[in-house]
């Protein structure tokens, strides 16, 4: 896998993916780095989930609470509003979209594990 397009298609997406972390439950930045390193997206750095969240905030895809940390300052726990639902939504129907063309471009291949047997 070429990390670089890997990369900057990532980027693009990200937004999403995170906005799906939240419609699952209430989180603060590092556990969404977390869970995006679980899920196998491995070379995204918490400056990167700080950033973004940042953005969603000042877009009002999510909402804030300031919760007491047992180290350290409040933590700002994100959850997922009726706004960032909307959009959400509607990221998964262009993610849909573009899934159906991009096939339509390049059919699904067998595996190459799979042709040997």
């Amino acid at each position: 896998m070429n990390k670089q397009q890997m990369t900057e298609m990532l980027k693009g997406t990200l937004e999403g993916i995170v906005l799906e972390i939240l419609a699952t439950q209430p989180a603060y930045g590092y556990e969404i780095t977390a869970q995006l390193r679980e899920q196998g997206f491995s070379d995204v750095v918490e400056g990167t989930v700080y950033a973004l969240l940042v953005r969603l905030e000042r877009r009002g895809l999510v909402d804030v609470e300031k919760v007491p940390s047992a180290k350290g300052p409040p933590r700002k726990v994100y959850s997922l509003n009726g706004r960032g639902e909307e959009y959400l939504s509607g990221f998964w129907r262009t993610w849909d979209f573009l899934v159906e063309r991009i096939q339509q471009l390049h059919p699904r291949k067998e595996h190459p594990q799979e042709e040997g047997q």
